[in-house]
């Protein structure tokens, strides 16, 4: 197999590219590469681990996200010659750029093409030709596409929706992640919370996302004064970084909440795990989401979630059972959850210990990695009764 995503930066959908890489080396003895472009970015790398992997990889130096012709296809041709010397029997596409190149080509070289959909490239607030444009870029790959799998079942409703490609094309696998560290943190709760600055008395309330447009922090902003008005406390936690963090820390400045807020700042994945469990409740307040790993990720760490109703939130934002689940940009019913969070404790346990016994399993990478070879072999099997002489025999 023959892994291609557009940047190896640290997020959800490059952390589950690199499971399922780890997994089909280490687990599996697959042979799997992984092309990518070089991991650049404010949200940190994941080129390191990869290059520590043991498997082959590939870094295109032209491949970034951002639609530059010349360098796209510098980055078509150089990918063209990869496939040729890997000869993989499935290539499989991530992200969008890397999804539209990586499946152009793989047809080109007659191989099958596998895409796990992260999230929708046309989404909640985008201009409208760029909207249009994102579709029928996706048309026009799903020609080339023997199966999607989609990290939620919300994305295969928006796709076929959008008339991208039938509903039998797609299956849903949902994004795995190393659970151990959410039921088990590596440090103890009380010490992280008083590297915080965080009393034993707090309750709080964390939020894991970039502080970038369409993650929703103003919307807990909004909702942090009345909450904190009737019970002073809650505490905030914004875990990550990005364009907004001076922005933000202005707001709070001056609606004298200070004392009520913490940044943690860019951490590294490993550290998400202790800094959950610090926490009470997991507010999620996204715009547009595909499943966002830490819902799961709280869950599995026994916490309440809070969250707007975008993408796969439904899947596991179970309401009276594992979290909330609010209109997206809704303020006033925000403020009614955390409230209610807030000041029962009892509340809050039941709802994190439902979530833990229903996700844990379900959300292992290892689970994840075996559903997504069986796809393979779906693909392989119906490729090679139709086109024996080209595809060859699966090495899966």
């Amino acid at each position: 197999m023959a892994h291609v995503i557009t940047r190896l930066i640290i997020g959800g959908a490059q952390e589950n590219t690199l499971h399922t890489v780890e997994d089909q080396h280490h687990l599996h003895g697959d042979d799997v590469s992984l092309i990518t472009g070089p991991g650049i970015g404010p949200e940190g790398s994941l080129e390191p681990r990869a290059r520590a992997g043991g498997f082959p990889l590939h870094i295109l130096p032209r491949f970034g996200r951002s639609i530059h012709p010349l360098h796209d296809w510098t980055s078509t041709r150089q990918l063209t010659r990869l496939l040729r010397e890997i000869r993989p029997d499935v290539v499989h596409t991530h992200s969008s750029k890397a999804g539209v190149i990586g499946r152009y080509v793989a047809q080109r070289l007659r191989i099958p093409a596998v895409h796990t959909v992260h999230g929708a490239s046309f989404h909640y607030g985008q201009h409208p030709l760029a909207h249009r444009a994102y579709i029928a870029a996706e048309r026009w790959a799903a020609r080339r596409t023997a199966k999607f799998i989609c990290v939620a079942d919300a994305m295969t409703d928006d796709y076929v929706a959008a008339r991208i490609a039938p509903r039998e094309q797609f299956v849903t696998v949902y994004s795995g992640f190393d659970v151990e560290p959410f039921v088990s943190p590596p440090r103890p709760r009380e010490e992280v919370r008083r590297e915080l600055g965080l009393e034993p008395h707090h309750v709080v309330v964390g939020k894991i996302a970039r502080l970038f447009h369409l993650k929703g922090h103003e919307f807990v902003l909004q909702a942090a004064v009345p909450v904190i008005k009737a019970n002073p406390d809650v505490r905030f936690v914004f875990v990550g970084d990005g364009l907004r963090r001076a922005e933000f820390e202005d707001w709070i400045a001056g609606h004298d909440l200070t004392e009520h807020f913490r940044f943690t700042g860019l951490v590294p994945p490993t550290q998400v795990p202790e800094l959950i469990h610090a926490m009470d409740v997991v507010v999620h307040t996204s715009q547009w989401e595909g499943l966002a790993r830490v819902l799961p990720q709280g869950l599995i760490a026994g916490k309440p979630v809070v969250s707007y109703d975008v993408g796969g939130a439904r899947e596991v934002v179970l309401p009276g059972e594992t979290g909330y689940l609010l209109p997206r940009d809704s303020v006033d019913e925000l403020v009614a959850a955390l409230l209610d969070l807030a000041g029962n404790a009892e509340l809050r346990t039941r709802l994190g210990e439902t979530g833990r016994e229903r996700f844990t399993e379900q959300f292992r990478h290892q689970y994840m990695t075996a559903r997504i070879r069986e796809v393979y072999q779906q693909v392989l099997e119906s490729a090679c009764h139709g086109r024996q002489d080209t595809i060859g025999e699966p090495r899966v």
